[in-house]
């Protein structure tokens, strides 16, 4: 119920930065605001997650087409430089600003501030029995793999840390990696405006 109450906040204070997000991803390329994609949660039990596009339209049905540039091991699909990236999505993804919406996942008890990444529902059926655990818990707009540093294309890693994360969850640990998020969303930010 906490995180609820604060998620309700947040998107309150952001509000203004989503109108500004708006105008900038409506003038710098076609298509919806909103990306809505079916994602697994807790128990496999599926949901729409919600966030900021960040690609060209249709980027889904092109997806086929540059399988042969996936960085990650494992059922995951993940390419850094994503070629279906607009020129801003490349920033607001890189910057984690893309995920803000998810704050209506958590209002609507489908996520949480911190757990295991949601992963799109293709993708989740192919995870190893041996990680179930990891959709035990509520998914998490942040977790101990996305701030784990640079390595995120070793799919058995990412599992890992996920398990780590449902062996250890309490309060402060949530706490502790949500700090770890602020510093690492700020680094992401820095490097890509040296690096642009």
């Amino acid at each position: 119920m906490l995180q609820r109450l604060i998620a309700f906040i947040l998107l309150i204070l952001f509000f203004p930065l989503f109108i500004i997000l708006y105008i900038l991803i409506k003038i710098t390329s076609k298509g919806p605001f909103i990306f809505k994609q079916k994602r697994l949660g807790k128990d496999k039990k599926p949901f729409t997650i919600y966030k900021i596009r960040t690609m060209v339209e249709k980027a889904e049905s092109q997806k086929s087409k540059i399988q042969n540039l996936n960085e990650a091991d494992g059922p995951a699909f993940k390419i850094h430089n994503d070629p279906r990236y607009t020129k801003f999505g490349s920033f607001l993804a890189h910057s984690g600003l893309d995920e803000l919406p998810q704050l209506i996942n958590i209002i609507k008890g489908e996520m949480a501030f911190i757990g295991p990444r949601p992963l799109p529902v293709e993708e989740a059926k192919k995870v190893p029995k041996k990680y179930d655990r990891r959709f035990s818990v509520l998914p998490g707009i942040s977790s101990l793999w996305v701030t784990a540093g640079t390595n995120h294309s070793n799919f058995d890693r990412w599992m890992r840390l996920d398990l780590e994360y449902v062996k250890n969850k309490s309060f402060w640990y949530d706490l502790n990696i949500s700090v770890r998020t602020i510093i690492f969303v700020f680094k992401l930010f820095f490097q890509y405006e040296i690096q642009n």
